[in-house]
Parts: structure tokens; sequence; C-alpha cells
């Protein structure tokens, strides 16, 4: 069975939240169906996840677009298309002329789009491992 087409290791209740956040056929072709580099992948989506929130956190706008740069590109490479648009928004913002209000509000936009692709990554992972 392909990836694309094995059946979803999510459980039923939480799959549709979780495929909304996390593009599992995306995902698959990324890893290229191997479930261990799938984890690995999440894992460390999540652990620079983490380090970019940081140092957006309080930095110059440039920072802020530089470290969201980063999690645009990290977003797409597993298919978490919210938290690469809000990353992207965030860049688009702290690159331009706005006011500290819109930087802000695109920062907190990012941060929950994170936290919901870190929650369903959690969930998946803790699938998988029940699966195996």
């Amino acid at each position: 069975m392909t990836a694309m087409t094995a059946p979803s290791v999510l459980s039923a209740a939480g799959s549709d939240r979780q495929r909304a956040v996390i593009d599992e056929d995306h995902l698959g072709r990324m890893t290229l169906g191997d479930r261990r580099l799938e984890r690995e992948v999440l894992e460390i989506f999540v652990r620079q996840t983490v380090i970019m929130l940081e140092r957006i956190a309080g930095a110059e706008p440039a920072l802020a677009a530089a470290a969201a740069h980063t999690l645009t590109g990290s977003a797409r490479g597993i298919g978490a298309w919210r938290v690469a648009r809000a990353a992207e928004k965030l860049e688009r913002v702290a690159n331009g002329k706005s006011d500290a209000a819109a930087l802000d509000e695109a920062v907190e936009e990012l941060k929950s789009a994170a936290i919901e692709a870190s929650a369903a990554i959690a969930a998946r992972l803790g699938d998988v491992l029940r699966d195996h």
C-alpha cells in the first residue's frame, strides 16, 4: 500500500480536524510513506516552531520576518497550511510599514496556528505509537 492510499492512523473521532491541520497526503509524499521519517520530521517541526516563536517574541521586525520565513518553509514541508499562511502574513507585516498592533495580531495568529498544529502532531504521534 502506498502512503497516499494507506488508511489513516488517526483516531476516527479526531481525524477530520487533524487532517485539516496537517495535510496527510502531502506529508506522506514528502516522507515517501516512511513512518520513521514522518515522525522525525514532525518532531523537528515542533521543536523548530518553539524556537522560532521564541525568537519572534519581542523581536525587531526584521528578525521576526526572518524567523517567520523559516517557519513558512517548514510548515509547507509537512502540509501545515494554516501555519504557513500565518507565517507568510507575519513576514509581510514585519517587512512592511505596519504598526505595532498589526504585528502583534500577526504574531498571535501564528502562535494560534502553531499551537493547533503541535496538538495535531502530538495526537498523530501518539496514535502512531499505539499502532506499533
